[in-house]
């Protein structure tokens, strides 16, 4: 078995000059842009259906949640939100946020 001679613009996988073409093609601001489009496409859509949770049945105080953590990895106004939600959540849970107040003393 012979080996042809390599020709002049033939490159072997593992040359630097590969990767840089890689890189230089796959440029990596497009990268970040592919990232936050699905990010807010997926994100986007599980807010959506959380909020239309909250006149049909299912777990919109779950759904909508899970919706901001995932535009919270992108945006800063999911993440101020998010915060908030937290808060309302823990407050409603630890029982401070009731209307009526727990003893009158009267």
């Amino acid at each position: 078995m012979t080996m042809r001679p390599r020709a002049r613009n033939e490159q072997s996988i593992g040359s630097p000059l590969w990767t840089k073409r890689l890189f230089s093609v796959l440029n990596l601001a497009n990268i970040k842009i592919v990232k936050r489009v699905i990010v807010s496409v997926v994100g986007a859509t599980v807010l959506l259906i959380g909020i239309a949770l909250l006149v049909l049945p299912g777990p919109a105080f779950v759904v909508i949640p899970v919706g901001l953590a995932i535009l919270a990895t992108e945006y800063a106004w999911a993440r101020r939100w998010l915060k908030k939600a937290r808060r309302i959540a823990s407050n409603v849970v630890s029982g401070r946020d009731r209307a009526a107040p727990r003893e009158s003393r009267v």
